[in-house]
């Protein structure tokens, strides 16, 4: 007998059960657990009502929390006039211009014109600019005493992002790297929360986040004038170039506006939720010495497949974006037995679809060696979300965690012990080590 949860989407709904179960607890009692205890909340929902269920919480509303992976494909492979991006989204943050902002052929166009600067030859272009940044900043790190790591991965990872981004380095990209960090924590705070009133917006967050997003667009501005002045500029390989050169191409490309708003996006997608996944690659590392024995000897011996598979392990025992949200579009649409009507939020649990122990044996452990020869895929792995609106920078991602891993272990010695696990602190929109990464290194001589 078929399980209900692993219902073809296409079955008919049977007429008494177009619902999923709904969480029958207060609204504010919902949202409170889904904002601030949402794994355990997760946890005791999931007990108590499977891995599908209905929750009505603040900002979403009425939405329903998927983590079964059949149920889970039929979300990934709706088709765009079925389900589209979730609100609020962080186009909340990024600005309408953003490629989260926009849906249907304006969001296929946009990824199609975006999607080669992060794959095939680019990323292997991108290999020796990955190493001398983490090489520089690791320079100055202090042997035999304890730090925390996530604040060195997040320099490495902005130091990568930029010169991608907006093509070399000068006065300007010196003013982002100023601006960059205190936009990124405040927006991620800010960015499923609704906007105050225009009166009372300067009083709030929002104002000070208005400032820094002034000052980011003030500088991006800069750049793309002297892009559009860039007899170059058909040579260059930066993002910058690419959205200024499609506007010149066809005369009615991107706005300002949409450029900075994009731009802001890459330099938030690209550099925070790396640096935040590099964190957790050596809270782990420090705590599980056969694991880091056994790199090492690969990194010595120029190997890399025991890496790859330590970088996909991590991303799903510690997933870094917990959860992604589309929104009905269609009249309805039908996700196994249940039948979900236009305008209500669909969030796909990909924690707790990397916790299912029927899809990964003994889901808390730290194993690298169930990836090893082979690279795990949706709908049971989403650490970048999944069908038309999964990461575009994943393959980017996942390259430049592997570089700077190979470079920290060919240079220095990571010290291992019992500490105990770091607990997970939610930031807005990423997950992080709570105490930061806090690890001991020694040069390897």
């Amino acid at each position: 007998m078929t399980h209900p949860a692993m219902a073809s989407p296409c079955e008919t709904s049977p007429p008494n059960r177009l619902n999923p179960p709904p969480v029958r607890s207060p609204k504010l009692v919902q949202g409170i657990g889904f904002a601030f205890f949402r794994r355990r909340a997760m946890r005791n929902w999931i007990k108590r009502h499977g891995h599908i269920f209905e929750i009505n919480v603040p900002f979403f509303g009425q939405s329903v929390v998927v983590s079964d992976p059949a149920l889970v494909r039929s979300v990934c492979t709706a088709s765009t006039e079925q389900l589209i991006n979730v609100q609020p989204n962080l186009s909340n943050w990024f600005g309408p211009g953003s490629v989260f902002g926009l849906d249907g052929s304006r969001h296929r166009d946009r990824r199609r014109l975006l999607a080669p600067a992060f794959h095939g030859q680019r990323l292997k272009n991108y290999e020796k600019v990955i190493e001398d940044e983490t090489l520089r900043e690791s320079a100055n790190w202090p042997e035999g005493k304890e730090f925390r790591i996530l604040e060195p991965m997040s320099r490495i990872t902005l130091n990568v992002i930029l010169p991608i981004i907006f093509g070399a380095d000068g006065t300007e990209l010196e003013e982002l790297r100023e601006v960059v960090p205190p936009y990124m924590k405040l927006g991620q705070l800010m960015a499923f929360v609704p906007a105050p009133p225009h009166w009372a917006r300067r009083h709030s967050p929002w104002g000070k986040l208005d400032e820094f997003r002034k000052a980011f667009d003030r500088i991006v501005f800069t750049l793309i004038g002297k892009a559009d002045a860039d007899p170059a500029l058909g040579e260059r390989a930066d993002i910058l170039a690419l959205l200024v050169r499609r506007g010149h191409d066809e005369g009615t490309g991107m706005s300002r506006l949409d450029i900075c708003d994009e731009l802001s996006t890459f330099v938030g997608a690209g550099h925070e939720t790396t640096a935040s996944a590099l964190g957790w690659a050596f809270e782990r590392l420090r705590r599980h010495p056969d694991v880091l024995a056994e790199l090492v000897r690969e990194v010595d011996e120029g190997g890399s497949d025991l890496r790859r598979a330590t970088i996909f392990e991590l991303l799903r025992v510690r997933t870094v974006i917990d959860v992604v949200g589309r929104r009905v579009s269609s009249p309805n649409f039908d996700l196994g037995e249940w039948r979900i009507p236009r305008g209500r939020t669909v969030l796909v649990r990909i924690a707790d679809l990397h916790e299912n122990p029927e899809i990964f044996p003994h889901p808390a452990r730290f194993d690298p060696y169930r990836f090893r020869g082979t690279r795990p895929a949706a709908p049971e792995w989403l650490a970048f979300g999944g069908g038309a609106r999964r990461c575009i920078g994943s393959d980017f991602a996942i390259a430049e965690m592997d570089i700077v891993l190979r470079t920290v272990l060919q240079n220095f010695r990571i010290q291992t012990d019992a500490a105990a696990d770091e607990k997970s602190y939610f930031r807005g929109v990423a997950h992080i080590p709570k105490l930061g990464g806090r690890v001991v290194v020694n040069r390897r001589r």
